[in-house]
């Protein structure tokens, strides 16, 4: 019997430095958990804002950055310090604050950007030898899974109305059409995403209000961000006043 996907807990703070502050505190009682129960913490990480919205990490001392294992929930087809990289957006906004070992954080392979096949393969491989002999489930347990909302309701690399929507076997899939630049790009998919413990999403400003508010109030509408319902864990929404102005959805208070 399957488990009934997880249904989005909304949090909305005031401004975004208290979505900053909400989210290192859910940050930090993922890591302990994780770490507690298995020795590690395996994190995959997006681009866009949110890099800069893990800024209330740094410095603190309870973060054990050596049990970090960081991956990426999707990455652009170009070298790691390319302006479009993630990797190369994770370095400069937290990697190079935090002492985190260089061994735990694991870009694409760059010699592989002229066959993206090949790109994905390898980051499936990269994703097996940490998991599979681990957990042996049919696709990876991630601890945690940060993730942002494109204006058009993407996440990671999944885009309204694309094929890779409907992928139900590989854990990385590739996409030489994406319709935001640059257009090569590799992206987990949503087995994989809906296979994790926890997934949270981060979106503030006034900009995001309309998506926002079709992503959490019109699931119907079947855009990417509202397919993420992990099957075994949770999903929620750190979201400022702003981003939540349309939004009908019912709110959670955060606590501490």
């Amino acid at each position: 019997m399957h488990a009934a996907p997880a249904k989005p807990t909304l949090y909305v703070m005031k401004n975004a430095d208290e979505v900053v502050s909400a989210l290192a505190s859910y940050v930090l009682h993922a890591q302990k958990e994780a770490v507690e129960k298995k020795g590690r913490f395996t994190v995959a990480l997006s681009g866009g804002s949110l890099p800069k919205m893990l800024r209330g990490l740094i410095g603190v001392e309870s973060v054990d950055w050596d049990k970090w294992q960081v991956y990426y929930a999707d990455e652009r087809a170009v070298p790691l310090d390319h302006p479009d990289s993630n990797h190369g957006l994770c370095e400069k906004e937290l990697y190079s604050k935090v002492p985190i070992p260089k061994e735990n954080i694991h870009p694409i392979d760059t010699t592989l950007l002229d066959d993206l096949e090949e790109l994905s393969d390898a980051y499936e491989k990269a994703l097996i030898l940490q998991f599979a002999s681990k957990d042996s489930a049919r696709f990876p347990i991630f601890d945690l899974i940060l993730l942002g909302m494109g204006p058009d309701g993407h996440t990671c690399s999944l885009f309204p109305g694309h094929e890779l929507l409907a992928e139900e076997d590989r854990w990385v899939a590739y996409l030489e059409d994406s319709p935001k630049p640059p257009p090569k790009r590799i992206t987990l998919t949503y087995p994989v995403i809906n296979h994790a413990l926890r997934v949270a999403f981060v979106a503030t400003g006034a900009g995001k209000q309309e998506m926002l508010s079709k992503v959490l109030d019109q699931p119907e509408l079947g855009l990417p961000c509202s397919r993420v319902r992990p099957t075994g864990g949770s999903v929620c929404w750190f979201v400022d006043e702003d981003a939540a102005a349309l939004v009908r959805y019912e709110r959670t208070e955060w606590e501490v």
